[in-house]
């Protein structure tokens, strides 16, 4: 069945960069009769099996919703669990990033994260530094929000010190200022878990992504489901603004 899946995938035609939430942990692990972290450590497999997926694929760019900003507020034994695991997750998986050539890069707030969580992803983003392959990056203790504000600040502060002109900026001046400025915007924004939103999650990046939610929990998400989330993707005619006419007309210049 997989092999008939990829066979429909058209190659010419995939979407450069993907963004995930990866939602449904806690509700898969009380459907289990489990502890939240019972679903979070089951998602990390899931995180394995996904990004193995992209890079066969040849997918360019993954952005995967790891932990937002709200979710500090969560019960303090679920956040030190998923810290903790955390840091044992990126520990194991340096090596097999290496192996596969995936280079692994952070958006987000990482003042926040504890000392060891943080010795362990700096040191993780320098040994995958030279990797030429698919790009895996983390929204960690992150939120669109955060990012905005934090942009805004900064261009404030540059336009105070005269390094740029305020009737100067424009669109492509703040984009230089976001967390993601090395990154192209995702063209596919995939949600598990039944959720139809995208919960402070790259809000400017995406605003012509094209959006896929799914009913499967971030547990059971597999190559399968990648792959069907791309059919679909592949189905959907992509306007950006101007009519089916033009779309056309412009396809037979090419």
């Amino acid at each position: 069945m997989m092999e008939d899946l990829i066979a429909k995938i058209k190659t010419d035609c995939l979407p450069r960069h993907i963004a995930i939430i990866m939602d449904g942990n806690g509700r898969w692990a009380e459907e289990q009769g489990q502890e939240r972290l019972y679903g979070h450590f089951h998602g990390v497999e899931s995180v394995r099996i996904i990004v193995e997926g992209c890079a066969e694929l040849g997918i360019e760019y993954l952005t995967l919703y790891a932990f937002s900003t709200e979710n500090w507020d969560r019960p303090k034994k679920e956040v030190e669990g998923l810290m903790s695991l955390f840091v044992d997750t990126i520990r194991k998986e340096v090596p097999v990033l290496n192996k596969n050539n995936i280079r692994l890069h952070v958006i987000g707030d990482l003042s926040l994260l504890p000392q060891d969580a943080h010795r362990e992803l700096h040191e993780a983003l320098d040994m995958t530094s030279h990797n030429t392959g698919l790009n895996v990056i983390l929204a960690l203790s992150y939120s669109s929000r955060w990012e905005l504000v934090n942009a805004v600040k900064q261009i404030g502060l540059d336009v105070a010190a005269g390094k740029i002109q305020a009737d100067g900026i424009n669109q492509e001046t703040l984009e230089q200022y976001l967390a993601t400025s090395e990154f192209p915007d995702p063209e596919l924004m995939i949600r598990t878990s039944g959720e139809y939103r995208i919960s402070n999650f790259l809000l400017y990046q995406l605003a012509y992504a094209e959006l896929y939610f799914t009913n499967t929990r971030w547990p059971d998400f597999r190559k399968e489901n990648l792959v069907e989330a791309i059919l679909d993707f592949q189905g959907r005619k992509r306007r950006f603004g101007k009519t089916d006419k033009q779309i056309e007309e412009e396809a037979q210049l090419v």
